[in-house]
């Protein structure tokens, strides 16, 4: 408790906590031995200070230290974003992640349920038949035989919970809003990450140094999707061999047509289901192109593809072949217990 009350009595200074004090604050929070009014003044003042990426990756490791884990093959990717992007679009990571799963990267697709839209990744994938209470064998069965396993964050963080009300009454986005795509159950090292705010790009890509990742994208469309957006460009920060750069992507990078983002907005979990296996089955248009642009950056990012029209070309022959819908498929059936 210490190190919490020591980090809100700096905040009342206006200084800033050792890191050691405010990594070991995120400990108590996550073991339930603070109060909601400790919690709201420790978030609350980091905030105000302004959350660091040694502060992010600080409560990632309090995060990863009390989650209960499952094992991936080596070379998983994760394409979980922080959501909050406010667009109600279509599941768009999550259809990349079958894609690429489909093409031959392994998925271990971290989720939970939506943040600002009708459908986050747990409600869609339930309506396509997954089980969000698959055992911890099972995920690991379909990460090796579909190559695709969800990770339902709600069943790997318990720790979150005694943090639950006070981020509530705050109503107001918190750090921890982006600790969650920070701490893959599987502890995949490589990510495609989305994130709500433009701010938080490069914060996030040190952040993922910081915890070890190998290679990475941080991402944010310009018109405010937490993706790769199919309406014009989108900022990137890359984590390869310990180096950051920065750099934009369009859709004619990976031999795309843009599209307008009405055309890929979504609906309640059964419409954006039936939307999703529409693509998978290889309906063309927008929702299908923006999928296959995503598909394409985890490719790169898995080293799969040299870039994103080799990328977008494997995600492609990925529906087409029925790859990424088998994939589906295979996840689902292994989740119910049922293959």
């Amino acid at each position: 408790m210490s190190a919490l009350l020591n980090c809100i009595q700096a905040f009342t200074h206006g200084e800033r906590p050792s890191a050691e004090d405010i990594e070991g604050a995120f400990g108590v929070l996550m073991e339930g031995e603070a109060g909601d009014a400790e919690i709201g003044g420790f978030l609350v003042g980091l905030a105000a200070l302004g959350e660091k990426p040694e502060d992010l990756a600080a409560g990632a490791r309090a995060l990863r230290a009390r989650m209960s884990g499952l094992n991936a093959p080596a070379g998983a990717i994760d394409t979980c974003g922080t959501g909050g992007d406010a667009k109600g679009t279509y599941n768009i990571s999550t259809a990349a992640a079958l894609v690429a799963a489909g093409a031959g990267a392994t998925v271990a697709k971290h989720g939970n349920r939506a943040a600002s839209s009708k459908s986050g990744s747990a409600e869609v994938l339930a309506s396509l038949g997954v089980a969000l209470d698959a055992t911890p064998d099972r995920v690991e069965r379909a990460l090796t035989e579909a190559r695709v396993g969800f990770l339902f964050a709600p069943a790997h963080h318990s720790a979150v919970r005694h943090v639950a009300g006070a981020r509530k009454a705050l109503r107001a986005r918190t750090v921890f809003n982006l600790l969650g795509p920070l701490a893959n159950p599987a502890g995949a090292k490589r990510q495609l990450l989305g994130v709500f705010a433009e701010r938080w790009i490069e914060p996030v890509a040190v952040a993922l140094r910081d915890l070890g990742a190998e290679r990475a994208w941080v991402v944010r469309g310009r018109d405010g999707l937490d993706e790769l957006s199919i309406s014009g460009p989108s900022d990137v920060a890359e984590l390869k061999d310990g180096e950051i750069r920065r750099f934009t992507v369009s859709p004619g990078d990976a031999g795309l047509p843009e599209h307008d983002i009405e055309a890929i907005i979504g609906g309640t979990p059964e419409e954006n289901a039936v939307a999703l296996r529409a693509v998978l089955a290889g309906e063309t248009g927008a929702y299908r192109d923006i999928v296959i642009l995503n598909a394409a950056a985890a490719l790169v990012i898995s080293g799969l593809a040299e870039d994103l029209k080799d990328g977008a070309a494997q995600a492609a022959r990925s529906i087409d072949s029925g790859a990424a819908r088998s994939a589906l498929e295979t996840m689902a059936k292994i989740s119910r217990g049922k293959a």
